[in-house]
């Protein structure tokens, strides 16, 4: 009988980072593109507490960071052992390829954003993702 292989915890992590920080921007990214902007906590020249567009930014960017880190923490654990059919492999891989050509072809356009506003949400996105991400692998780390 063959003997089970785990990745090592820190590479599992790693990787899940690294695939919620990509997912978050990606979505950060295609959000600034249809409205929801991050930046919009900074304007001045709204009346209102917090733009509803900027809350839904932070909480859409904060829940795709912690769930692609947490389901590819778990799809690392599982794909050691052959526990991933591979249709659904491929299908994973698609989906992530899509949504990052996605994310490219938003970012290579103009931005609606001006440039400080849109400096200080990427870099927002880009921590907010990362804590996110990192919440979400070691909560499946953790699971498993």
């Amino acid at each position: 009988m063959a003997e089970t292989i785990y990745f090592p915890r820190r590479l599992i992590l790693g990787a899940a980072m690294i695939s919620g920080v990509l997912l978050a921007l990606a979505v950060h990214m295609l959000g600034a593109r249809y409205g929801l902007d991050l930046g919009g906590l900074w304007r001045s020249d709204t009346h209102e507490f917090m733009p509803t567009g900027a809350a839904m930014a932070w909480w859409l960017i904060a829940t795709v960071g912690f769930s692609g880190g947490y389901f590819t923490a778990s799809l690392m654990q599982s794909a050691v052992s052959g526990q991933i059919p591979q249709r659904m492999r491929q299908f994973l891989i698609a989906v992530g390829v899509l949504l990052l050509a996605g994310a490219g072809q938003a970012a290579s356009a103009p931005s609606p954003i001006p440039t400080i506003s849109g400096v200080l949400a990427g870099l927002a996105a880009l921590c907010l993702g990362a804590v996110m991400a990192f919440c979400g692998a070691h909560f499946a780390l953790r699971r498993g």
